[in-house]
């Protein structure tokens, strides 16, 4: 063990770790959740980057030596390539607006950065965790720049595979632009359309999610380095902001730049809105896919039964051969999650008083776990599901055939009322609109199979979706 010490007092921490006396404090505080920061790489690794920044800021401004800087940054970069994540053992509901993560990241830095430079752990007065690592910082303007950071990262490979669902849908889609279907509206029969323009509905729905993932993008390239405690930059040189912003640019290729007004950017949180507005969005877009397909599959005697989503397990352990769709299921459950990510993202960032806002660290979860878990359904949405539907065009188009919505077609022809009764009279007597039509109206054969044609009905004003896809 050695011996530290804080404003507090002094505490045992075990010589085997690189934390100190702020972390080992912050263990025995928050012991909530369960998860710990470092179940969050993409937030350590983020959190690393920025010290490297700063520490590069502070050197090029002569305020660390080149010995200290360099064993620094080298000690950041470890942590960047996924090292010491174990350093990190923090409950994510931390108090502090992130403060104990932040002394954990510097004290980390710190003792590995004097293990370096063959000086034990703890040696602080040749590199000091809040005078050199935290040197021109506060926790108010790092850790919401590691946050911000953080979800960036984790949003590419999110994007990505929102992407391959996309085009997974648009494959499906161009594989059936010509079987019909019928459409349907508040669960009723509407009028006929593609099983093509069905899927490819989905895939444009993916498409906008891209887009408002990659614009929030801009929004969190905006930090605040060097603004540190509550926007007047207290404590760092003066210099510092711009150096530590264009080192930051430098290093991560992302267009960051200093927020126009510090003061107001330690408590305005509108970016991580912005992230989970396009996180809801997306959400809902997906729940509206895994619904849709499990309705479409419901069966298999008594459903839809227009499609079948591949069986991926035994769905009874007492019903044989029950096949229930596992994925689409899944998948709805990460969507719930998700909802409650934007709820609580919601209190969060409205519950911030006067300079600051002290529930980043909940933040910040809430939306990498949502991030990640999205991500990972996606992914076996389109391999478990999507890439393997089977479309039954038979009873699709049975169902667009027999259906007596399929009468408004006749409406320029022979009026409302007159093919209401028809639709009527149809679904009466379990008759095609064609029968029923060829029996009460003047219209020839030719004009009734021209009239109540399903393909040429779906067509109207739709695209082929490559054509969609492409535009």
């Amino acid at each position: 063990m050695r011996l530290e010490h804080d404003c507090i007092g002094t505490k045992q921490v075990p010589d085997s770790v690189y934390w100190g006396i702020h972390t080992q404090r912050a263990i025995e505080n928050f012991p909530v959740s369960g998860i710990t920061d470092g179940e969050h790489p993409v937030m350590i690794q983020a959190f690393a980057t920025i010290k490297r920044a700063c520490a590069l800021a502070n050197h090029d401004l002569g305020l660390l030596t080149e010995q200290q800087a360099q064993a620094i940054t080298t000690a950041c970069q470890e942590i960047e390539q996924g090292k010491l994540l174990d350093q990190f053992p923090i409950d994510v509901l931390q108090g502090g607006a992130g403060t104990s993560l932040n002394m954990n990241m510097n004290e980390v830095i710190a003792n590995r950065a004097l293990e370096i430079l063959n000086q034990p752990r703890g040696a602080y007065e040749y590199i000091h965790p809040n005078d050199d690592v935290n040197k021109s910082q506060s926790t108010n303007d790092t850790y919401p720049a590691a946050s911000k950071l953080a979800i960036i990262r984790a949003i590419e490979p999110s994007i990505a595979e929102c992407e391959h669902l996309a085009n997974a849908f648009h494959t499906l889609a161009d594989k059936h632009i010509e079987d019909i279907t019928i459409g349907r509206t508040q669960l009723q029969d509407a009028v006929p359309m593609t099983f093509g323009q069905e899927f490819h509905a989905f895939a444009t729905m993916l498409k906008s999610d891209i887009a408002m993932l990659r614009a929030v993008i801009p929004h969190l390239c905006t930090l605040n380095l060097g603004a540190t405690a509550i926007g007047t930059g207290i404590c760092a040189d003066l210099r510092f902001r711009k150096e530590a912003t264009q080192q930051l640019a430098r290093i991560t290729q992302l267009p960051i730049r200093a927020a126009s007004d510090p003061v107001a950017a330690v408590t305005d949180m509108s970016s991580y809105m912005h992230t989970a507005d396009a996180l809801q969005t997306l959400a809902m877009h997906l729940k509206k896919a895994a619904d849709d397909l499990r309705l479409l599959n419901s069966g298999p005697a008594s459903g839809f039964g227009e499609l079948t989503v591949p069986a991926r397990q035994a769905g009874s352990s007492i019903m044989p051969a029950k096949v229930n769709p596992v994925i689409p299921e899944c998948v709805n459950q990460c969507c719930f999650m998700t909802f409650g990510m934007h709820t609580t993202v919601t209190w969060a960032c409205s519950e911030g008083q006067l300079q600051l806002n002290a529930f980043d660290p909940v933040i910040v979860h809430t939306i990498l776990q949502s991030i990640d878990m999205l991500t990972r359904a996606m992914s076996i949405f389109r391999t478990h599901c999507v890439e393997g539907i089977t479309v039954h065009r038979d009873i699709g188009e049975q169902h667009a055939q027999m259906s007596p919505a399929i009468a408004t077609a006749l409406n320029p022809y022979i009026g409302y009322e007159e093919a209401s009764a028809i639709a009527k009279q149809a679904a009466a007597q379990r008759k095609s609109v064609r029968n029923i039509a060829a029996e009460s109206t003047n219209l020839s054969s030719q004009e009734l199979d021209n009239i109540l044609d399903p393909i040429a009905l779906s067509r109207g004003l739709g695209q082929t979706c490559r054509e969609h896809q492409e535009s």
